[in-house]
């Protein structure tokens, strides 16, 4: 038997459709094995008394290592131990309790072993099958728990990639903010003052949100309300804003910090450099995939060099753009999409798609 790591993984499949599924394929294994063996003992016995004592003798088998594995006593060995204890004790056990088993439901005197070949074959047989067996399990653990291992490594390495993305965003955008507020003393000091305090809540819930590996939309939705509250104020009349967040979507969660680069990219690409008034408007809505939320903006629109249409993993765009793309890939895969759309008679829409 190949060596296994030393760790514990859960064996009960899930569900009673997997129940059913594993205990079928053993069955079928052991139905098989009675075939082989009604070939070795040349006819000696027939098909259907092999069969009952084939599959009495490896179910029990099976049960017996399925019990003893999980059990506190292989609590302290490596799993390659563990397994071996459970095979020698497994095999021999399950092959008496499962040959009486049998000849209780044949009616047939239990003899476990007697004089002759008809006999000694066919318990040696279903000996060394169950320990193939048993050994089949122990891979089944191997692949599992090395699955697991994988996927794990892989949870953290996307928990590290979104905490390194979200602390190079954060920074970002509070030097932008300050730039802004640093202008506004100069011009109006009463709207610089109500900007501090919009700025106090913003970073507020941003320190919130960097303590976390995700938030509700409740919370990202609060956070861009105290940003456009701060921009308001420093663009006045040409900047209006709406939210929109259905109750039911609220306790959904999402990366921490998510819409604020879209939000920024409208004000800075969109609003900013056009003459007059503009507004944003965040929607948040549910669809047969999961949730979607739409960025829309009355600016200026795409530029000739953007693409109408950017999948996850497109590698151009602007800063914040780049960092939704690959805080969304780090965080759902392939399953999530931010896509860009011109809007009429002017203006940009990015589609946030997130799967639930």
């Amino acid at each position: 038997m190949s060596s296994f790591p030393n760790a514990t993984i859960r064996l009960a499949p899930q569900g009673v459709h997997d129940s059913l599924r594993q205990i079928a394929a053993w069955a079928l294994f052991w139905a098989f094995a009675a075939g082989i063996l009604f070939i070795v003992v040349s006819g000696s016995e027939t098909y259907g008394r092999l069969v009952v004592f084939c599959e009495c003798a490896g179910m029990t088998i099976t049960a017996i290592a399925m019990l003893m594995r999980p059990s506190r006593w292989f609590s302290g060995v490596s799993l390659t131990i563990a397994w071996l204890i459970a095979g020698v004790i497994a095999v021999p056990v399950g092959c008496a309790f499962g040959h009486m088993i049998a000849a209780l439901i044949l009616g047939e005197p239990f003899h476990l072993l007697s004089h002759g070949n008809d006999q000694i074959v066919p318990v040696v047989f279903t000996m060394l099958i169950g320990g193939f067996e048993v050994h089949c399990i122990a891979m089944r653990e191997q692949l599992a728990n090395e699955a697991t291992t994988r996927s794990e490594a892989q949870r953290l390495a996307a928990d590290s990639r979104l905490r390194m993305l979200s602390a190079q965003l954060e920074p970002h955008m509070l030097f932008n903010t300050l730039a802004i507020l640093r202008s506004l003393i100069q011009e109006d000091s009463q709207r610089a003052e109500v900007m501090i305090d919009q700025l106090i809540t913003y970073l507020r819930s941003a320190l919130a949100a960097s303590r976390t590996e995700d938030t509700k939309l409740s919370n990202e939705f609060a956070q861009l309300r105290a940003y456009l509250e701060i921009m308001s104020l420093r663009m006045g009349p040409r900047l209006s804003y709406g939210l929109q967040l259905p109750r039911d979507l609220e306790q959904v969660s999402v990366p921490p910090m998510l819409l604020q680069p879209l939000v920024e990219n409208a004000i800075k690409h969109g609003l900013e450099p056009q003459v007059g008034a503009g507004s944003i408007d965040v929607i948040a809505r549910r669809t047969d995939a999961g949730v979607e939320i739409l960025v829309t903006d009355t600016g200026r629109g795409l530029l000739p060099q953007d693409e109408a249409s950017k999948p996850v993993h497109g590698s151009s765009g602007s800063y914040g753009l780049l960092h939704v793309r690959e805080r969304l890939c780090a965080a759902y895969g392939p399953q999530a999409a931010l896509t860009l759309a011109s809007q009429t008679p002017a203006g940009v829409c990015a589609r946030v798609s997130i799967p639930q």
